[in-house]
Protein backbone atom coordinates (compact mmCIF):
# COMPACT_ATOMS: atom_id res chain seq x y z
CA UNK A 1 0.00 0.00 0.00
CA UNK A 2 1.46 3.40 -1.54
CA UNK A 3 1.64 6.21 1.23
CA UNK A 4 -0.90 8.82 -0.59
CA UNK A 5 -3.61 5.68 -0.76
CA UNK A 6 -6.70 4.99 0.79
CA UNK A 7 -8.50 1.55 0.63
CA UNK A 8 -11.96 1.59 1.12
CA UNK A 9 -14.02 -1.70 1.50
CA UNK A 10 -18.16 -1.63 2.07
CA UNK A 11 -20.14 -4.73 3.68
CA UNK A 12 -21.61 -6.13 7.14
CA UNK A 13 -19.16 -8.20 9.01
CA UNK A 14 -16.19 -5.64 9.92
CA UNK A 15 -13.81 -8.71 10.93
CA UNK A 16 -14.00 -9.87 7.64
CA UNK A 17 -13.82 -6.24 6.43
CA UNK A 18 -10.92 -5.56 8.75
CA UNK A 19 -9.20 -8.91 7.30
CA UNK A 20 -9.77 -8.26 3.42
CA UNK A 21 -8.68 -4.82 3.99
CA UNK A 22 -4.80 -5.87 5.96
CA UNK A 23 -4.60 -8.49 3.30
CA UNK A 24 -4.78 -5.88 0.52
CA UNK A 25 -2.59 -3.47 2.22
CA UNK A 26 -0.14 -6.12 2.40
CA UNK A 27 -0.03 -5.11 5.53
CA UNK A 28 2.41 -8.24 7.09
CA UNK A 29 4.88 -6.76 4.63
CA UNK A 30 4.76 -3.28 6.34
CA UNK A 31 5.15 -4.72 9.54
CA UNK A 32 8.22 -6.77 8.29
CA UNK A 33 10.16 -8.18 11.63
CA UNK A 34 7.81 -10.67 13.30
CA UNK A 35 9.11 -9.72 16.50
CA UNK A 36 8.12 -6.05 16.22
CA UNK A 37 5.91 -5.13 19.19
CA UNK A 38 2.65 -3.76 17.43
CA UNK A 39 -0.56 -1.57 19.13
CA UNK A 40 -3.92 -1.18 18.16
CA UNK A 41 -5.27 2.06 18.98
CA UNK A 42 -9.03 2.24 19.11
CA UNK A 43 -11.22 5.13 19.90
CA UNK A 44 -13.02 4.01 23.06
CA UNK A 45 -13.63 7.53 24.42
CA UNK A 46 -16.69 6.57 26.41
CA UNK A 47 -18.47 3.47 27.76
CA UNK A 48 -20.94 3.03 24.80
CA UNK A 49 -21.66 0.08 22.04
CA UNK A 50 -19.83 0.54 18.81
CA UNK A 51 -23.92 0.81 17.18
CA UNK A 52 -24.31 4.35 18.98
CA UNK A 53 -21.37 6.06 16.70
CA UNK A 54 -19.26 6.23 19.32
CA UNK A 55 -16.46 3.79 19.90
CA UNK A 56 -14.67 1.20 17.51
CA UNK A 57 -16.46 -2.11 16.67
CA UNK A 58 -14.21 -4.74 18.53
CA UNK A 59 -14.90 -6.80 15.28
CA UNK A 60 -12.43 -5.25 13.45
CA UNK A 61 -9.70 -5.03 16.30
CA UNK A 62 -10.66 -8.99 16.04
CA UNK A 63 -10.61 -9.07 12.70
CA UNK A 64 -6.74 -7.16 12.31
CA UNK A 65 -5.33 -9.79 14.99
CA UNK A 66 -6.56 -12.75 13.55
CA UNK A 67 -4.84 -11.51 10.53
CA UNK A 68 -1.91 -10.60 12.15
CA UNK A 69 -1.79 -14.02 14.20
CA UNK A 70 -2.23 -16.19 11.02
CA UNK A 71 1.32 -14.44 9.63
CA UNK A 72 3.29 -14.85 12.69
CA UNK A 73 3.23 -11.41 14.48
CA UNK A 74 2.42 -12.25 18.39
CA UNK A 75 4.09 -9.32 20.33
CA UNK A 76 0.61 -7.39 20.15
CA UNK A 77 -1.06 -5.09 22.81
CA UNK A 78 -4.22 -3.20 22.75
CA UNK A 79 -3.84 -0.10 24.08
CA UNK A 80 -6.35 2.96 25.25
CA UNK A 81 -7.35 5.76 27.88
CA UNK A 82 -10.71 7.09 27.79
CA UNK A 83 -11.60 10.72 28.15
CA UNK A 84 -11.17 12.33 31.49
CA UNK A 85 -14.47 11.62 33.45
CA UNK A 86 -14.67 8.15 32.08
CA UNK A 87 -13.08 5.14 33.29
CA UNK A 88 -11.24 2.70 30.42
CA UNK A 89 -11.82 -0.24 32.70
CA UNK A 90 -15.59 -0.01 32.24
CA UNK A 91 -14.90 0.96 28.05
CA UNK A 92 -12.93 -2.02 28.00
CA UNK A 93 -15.53 -4.35 29.34
CA UNK A 94 -18.53 -2.58 27.94
CA UNK A 95 -17.11 -1.88 24.53
CA UNK A 96 -15.94 -5.94 24.50
CA UNK A 97 -12.07 -5.39 24.55
CA UNK A 98 -11.77 -7.28 27.40
CA UNK A 99 -13.23 -10.34 26.55
CA UNK A 100 -11.68 -9.86 23.02
CA UNK A 101 -7.85 -9.65 25.26
CA UNK A 102 -8.83 -12.74 26.70
CA UNK A 103 -9.84 -14.63 23.50
CA UNK A 104 -6.75 -14.07 21.45
CA UNK A 105 -4.35 -13.91 24.21
CA UNK A 106 -3.31 -10.10 23.59
CA UNK A 107 -2.05 -7.76 26.19
CA UNK A 108 -4.68 -4.67 26.87
CA UNK A 109 -3.52 -1.52 28.60
CA UNK A 110 -5.14 1.01 30.05
CA UNK A 111 -3.04 4.41 29.43
CA UNK A 112 -4.70 6.09 32.35
CA UNK A 113 -2.78 3.65 34.10
CA UNK A 114 0.57 4.16 32.91
CA UNK A 115 3.55 6.56 33.25
CA UNK A 116 4.36 9.40 30.65
CA UNK A 117 7.13 11.34 29.93
CA UNK A 118 7.43 14.80 27.92
CA UNK A 119 8.65 14.66 24.32
CA UNK A 120 9.27 17.61 21.95
CA UNK A 121 6.53 17.75 19.37
CA UNK A 122 8.62 19.65 17.15
CA UNK A 123 8.21 22.69 19.17
CA UNK A 124 5.84 22.01 21.81
CA UNK A 125 6.28 19.75 25.02
CA UNK A 126 3.83 16.84 25.19
CA UNK A 127 3.25 13.94 27.72
CA UNK A 128 2.99 10.78 26.15
CA UNK A 129 2.55 7.14 27.56
CA UNK A 130 5.30 5.16 27.80
CA UNK A 131 3.14 2.30 26.89
CA UNK A 132 2.93 3.97 22.97
CA UNK A 133 6.44 4.91 23.25
CA UNK A 134 7.23 1.00 23.56
CA UNK A 135 5.16 0.03 20.57
CA UNK A 136 7.59 -0.80 16.96
CA UNK A 137 4.54 -0.41 14.72
CA UNK A 138 1.24 1.57 15.67
CA UNK A 139 -2.26 0.51 14.05
CA UNK A 140 -4.82 3.46 14.78
CA UNK A 141 -8.14 2.43 14.82
CA UNK A 142 -10.39 5.54 14.93
CA UNK A 143 -14.05 5.84 14.07
CA UNK A 144 -14.65 8.46 11.88
CA UNK A 145 -17.32 11.23 13.59
CA UNK A 146 -18.44 14.15 14.54
CA UNK A 147 -17.10 16.49 17.57
CA UNK A 148 -18.76 18.93 19.55
CA UNK A 149 -15.41 21.00 19.56
CA UNK A 150 -13.18 19.99 16.43
CA UNK A 151 -16.18 18.99 14.05
CA UNK A 152 -14.35 16.03 13.32
CA UNK A 153 -12.60 13.26 15.34
CA UNK A 154 -10.93 11.00 13.16
CA UNK A 155 -6.92 9.92 13.02
CA UNK A 156 -4.88 12.66 13.97
CA UNK A 157 -7.39 13.79 17.34
CA UNK A 158 -7.48 9.55 18.16
CA UNK A 159 -4.03 9.58 19.13
CA UNK A 160 -4.94 11.90 22.09
CA UNK A 161 -5.24 8.30 24.44
CA UNK A 162 -1.98 7.91 24.68
CA UNK A 163 -1.98 10.69 26.44
CA UNK A 164 -2.35 10.75 30.44
CA UNK A 165 -5.60 12.78 31.73
CA UNK A 166 -3.30 15.84 33.19
CA UNK A 167 -2.04 15.98 29.16
CA UNK A 168 -5.35 15.82 27.74
CA UNK A 169 -6.70 18.46 29.98
CA UNK A 170 -4.52 20.73 29.00
CA UNK A 171 -4.80 20.21 25.58
CA UNK A 172 -7.96 21.21 25.83
CA UNK A 173 -7.04 24.48 27.61
CA UNK A 174 -4.80 25.18 24.40
CA UNK A 175 -7.66 24.92 21.95
CA UNK A 176 -7.36 21.10 20.61
CA UNK A 177 -6.17 22.25 17.26
CA UNK A 178 -2.75 23.36 17.69
CA UNK A 179 -1.60 20.77 20.41
CA UNK A 180 -2.94 17.72 17.97
CA UNK A 181 -0.89 18.49 15.45
CA UNK A 182 2.04 18.84 17.31
CA UNK A 183 1.24 15.43 19.02
CA UNK A 184 1.45 13.82 15.79
CA UNK A 185 4.73 14.79 14.91
CA UNK A 186 5.60 12.39 17.48
CA UNK A 187 2.81 9.80 18.05
CA UNK A 188 3.65 6.87 15.28
CA UNK A 189 0.52 6.51 12.78
CA UNK A 190 2.07 3.34 10.57
CA UNK A 191 -1.11 1.98 9.44
CA UNK A 192 -4.83 3.70 9.88
CA UNK A 193 -7.94 1.59 9.22
CA UNK A 194 -10.68 4.04 10.46
CA UNK A 195 -13.96 2.50 11.64
CA UNK A 196 -16.71 4.43 9.48
CA UNK A 197 -19.73 2.07 9.56
CA UNK A 198 -21.75 4.19 12.06
CA UNK A 199 -20.06 7.10 12.98
CA UNK A 200 -22.16 9.98 14.98
CA UNK A 201 -23.27 12.33 12.84
CA UNK A 202 -21.52 15.63 15.22
CA UNK A 203 -20.80 14.07 18.60
CA UNK A 204 -17.89 12.22 20.17
CA UNK A 205 -20.26 11.06 22.72
CA UNK A 206 -22.31 9.10 19.88
CA UNK A 207 -26.14 8.82 19.88
CA UNK A 208 -26.93 9.88 16.50
CA UNK A 209 -24.95 7.33 14.62
CA UNK A 210 -24.96 7.45 10.45
CA UNK A 211 -24.42 4.12 8.98
CA UNK A 212 -22.15 4.23 6.30
CA UNK A 213 -21.26 0.64 6.28
CA UNK A 214 -17.66 0.76 5.41
CA UNK A 215 -14.03 0.81 6.79
CA UNK A 216 -11.17 2.92 5.01
CA UNK A 217 -7.35 2.25 5.24
CA UNK A 218 -4.77 5.11 4.95
CA UNK A 219 -0.38 5.53 5.90
CA UNK A 220 -1.23 9.45 5.84
CA UNK A 221 -2.78 10.70 8.98
CA UNK A 222 -3.25 13.91 7.66
CA UNK A 223 -4.25 12.69 4.24
CA UNK A 224 -7.12 10.57 5.81
CA UNK A 225 -8.41 13.01 8.02
CA UNK A 226 -8.82 15.22 5.38
CA UNK A 227 -10.73 12.64 3.14
CA UNK A 228 -13.06 11.94 5.88
CA UNK A 229 -13.58 15.50 6.36
CA UNK A 230 -14.92 15.93 2.70
CA UNK A 231 -16.71 12.40 3.53
CA UNK A 232 -18.58 14.39 6.40
CA UNK A 233 -19.21 17.44 4.11
CA UNK A 234 -16.60 19.93 5.58
CA UNK A 235 -13.81 21.26 3.53
CA UNK A 236 -10.32 20.72 5.39
CA UNK A 237 -10.06 24.89 5.94
CA UNK A 238 -12.87 24.00 8.77
CA UNK A 239 -10.82 21.05 10.50
CA UNK A 240 -7.92 23.91 11.30
CA UNK A 241 -5.14 20.70 13.08
CA UNK A 242 -5.24 19.11 9.51
CA UNK A 243 -3.93 22.08 7.82
CA UNK A 244 -1.35 22.93 11.00
CA UNK A 245 -0.56 18.77 11.19
CA UNK A 246 0.45 19.11 7.47
CA UNK A 247 2.67 22.25 7.98
CA UNK A 248 4.53 20.52 10.73
CA UNK A 249 5.26 17.65 7.62
CA UNK A 250 2.99 15.23 9.44
CA UNK A 251 1.10 14.34 6.27
CA UNK A 252 -0.33 15.58 3.01
CA UNK A 253 -3.58 17.59 3.49
CA UNK A 254 -5.45 17.69 -0.26
CA UNK A 255 -7.46 14.88 -0.03
CA UNK A 256 -7.39 15.49 -4.48
CA UNK A 257 -4.32 13.84 -3.67
CA UNK A 258 -5.60 10.55 -2.94
CA UNK A 259 -5.50 7.82 -4.55
CA UNK A 260 -8.85 5.92 -3.81
CA UNK A 261 -9.19 2.36 -4.21
CA UNK A 262 -12.22 1.08 -4.01
CA UNK A 263 -11.84 -3.05 -3.14
CA UNK A 264 -16.06 -3.34 -3.42
CA UNK A 265 -19.12 -1.81 -4.47
CA UNK A 266 -21.19 -0.53 -1.97
CA UNK A 267 -24.01 -2.62 -0.25
CA UNK A 268 -27.65 -2.20 -1.19
CA UNK A 269 -28.95 -2.33 2.42
CA UNK A 270 -31.63 -1.28 4.71
CA UNK A 271 -30.93 2.12 5.60
CA UNK A 272 -30.99 2.93 9.39
CA UNK A 273 -33.02 5.95 10.56
CA UNK A 274 -32.21 5.92 14.56
CA UNK A 275 -33.91 9.09 15.94
CA UNK A 276 -32.50 12.04 16.97
CA UNK A 277 -31.55 14.46 14.47
CA UNK A 278 -30.27 11.68 12.03
CA UNK A 279 -34.08 11.39 11.88
CA UNK A 280 -35.22 14.98 11.38
CA UNK A 281 -32.94 15.13 8.56
CA UNK A 282 -34.65 11.96 6.88
CA UNK A 283 -37.28 13.64 6.54
CA UNK A 284 -35.79 15.28 3.83
CA UNK A 285 -34.95 12.30 1.82
CA UNK A 286 -36.90 9.71 -0.44
CA UNK A 287 -34.71 6.92 -0.14
CA UNK A 288 -35.62 3.70 -2.68
CA UNK A 289 -33.07 0.71 -1.82
CA UNK A 290 -30.47 3.35 -1.53
CA UNK A 291 -26.71 1.97 -0.66
CA UNK A 292 -25.92 3.16 3.28
CA UNK A 293 -22.52 5.01 2.35
CA UNK A 294 -24.72 7.32 -0.18
CA UNK A 295 -27.45 7.60 2.29
CA UNK A 296 -24.96 8.52 4.54
CA UNK A 297 -23.30 11.41 2.17
CA UNK A 298 -27.02 13.15 1.95
CA UNK A 299 -26.92 12.76 5.59
CA UNK A 300 -23.96 14.72 6.70
CA UNK A 301 -24.85 16.84 3.60
CA UNK A 302 -28.27 17.90 5.21
CA UNK A 303 -26.83 18.42 8.69
CA UNK A 304 -24.04 21.36 7.02
CA UNK A 305 -27.36 22.92 5.83
CA UNK A 306 -28.79 25.53 8.12
CA UNK A 307 -32.50 26.03 8.44
CA UNK A 308 -32.97 28.76 5.29
CA UNK A 309 -31.25 26.49 2.90
CA UNK A 310 -33.63 23.27 4.47
CA UNK A 311 -36.63 25.30 3.84
CA UNK A 312 -35.32 26.23 0.04
CA UNK A 313 -35.33 22.18 -1.11
CA UNK A 314 -38.41 21.71 -3.32
CA UNK A 315 -39.86 18.33 -2.09
CA UNK A 316 -37.54 15.53 -1.03
CA UNK A 317 -34.39 14.52 -2.53
CA UNK A 318 -34.29 11.08 -4.49
CA UNK A 319 -31.74 8.43 -3.75
CA UNK A 320 -31.12 5.16 -4.20
CA UNK A 321 -31.05 1.99 -7.25
CA UNK A 322 -35.15 2.26 -7.31
CA UNK A 323 -34.39 5.62 -9.04
CA UNK A 324 -32.98 4.07 -11.87
CA UNK A 325 -33.75 4.54 -15.28
CA UNK A 326 -36.38 7.18 -13.55
CA UNK A 327 -36.93 10.85 -14.34
CA UNK A 328 -37.18 13.62 -11.74
CA UNK A 329 -36.26 17.21 -11.26
CA UNK A 330 -33.18 16.31 -8.85
CA UNK A 331 -31.60 13.32 -7.52
CA UNK A 332 -28.51 12.39 -5.24
CA UNK A 333 -25.81 9.22 -6.62
CA UNK A 334 -25.32 7.88 -9.87
CA UNK A 335 -28.70 5.86 -9.88
CA UNK A 336 -30.48 9.24 -10.47
CA UNK A 337 -28.38 10.09 -13.18
CA UNK A 338 -31.57 10.17 -15.64
CA UNK A 339 -32.72 13.30 -13.68
CA UNK A 340 -32.74 16.64 -14.79
CA UNK A 341 -30.11 17.60 -12.12
CA UNK A 342 -28.51 14.54 -10.34
CA UNK A 343 -25.29 14.78 -7.87
CA UNK A 344 -22.66 12.14 -9.57
CA UNK A 345 -20.98 9.50 -7.77
CA UNK A 346 -20.86 6.34 -6.46
CA UNK A 347 -21.02 6.96 -3.65
CA UNK A 348 -20.23 10.90 -3.69
CA UNK A 349 -19.11 12.42 -0.60
CA UNK A 350 -20.84 14.53 1.74
CA UNK A 351 -18.55 17.32 0.32
CA UNK A 352 -20.22 16.93 -3.21
CA UNK A 353 -23.54 16.80 -2.14
CA UNK A 354 -23.64 19.74 0.15
CA UNK A 355 -22.44 21.70 -2.60
CA UNK A 356 -24.53 20.13 -5.50
CA UNK A 357 -27.66 20.76 -3.07
CA UNK A 358 -26.29 24.62 -2.71
CA UNK A 359 -26.29 24.95 -6.22
CA UNK A 360 -29.73 23.80 -6.63
CA UNK A 361 -31.75 25.24 -3.92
Amino acid sequence: MEKNEILVVYGEDPAEMAGKIACEAHLAELIGDKKKRIGLKPNLVVSRPAEEGATTHPEIAAGLIDYLQKNGFNNLVILEGSWVGDNTQDAFRYCGYDQLARQKKVELIDTQLDKAKPYDCKGMKIEICDSARAVDFMINLPVMKGHCQTLLTCALKNNKGILPDREKRRFHSLGLHKPIAHLNTAARNDFILVDGICGDLDFEEGGNPVSAGRLFAARDPVLCDAWAAEQMGYAVGEIPYIGLAEKLGVGVGDPAKAQVRELNQPLKAAVARPGGKVRQLAQYIEEQDACSACYAALIFALSRMNHTELGRLKGKIPIGQGFRGKKGSLGVGRCTQGFAASCPGCPPSGAEVLGFLRGHS
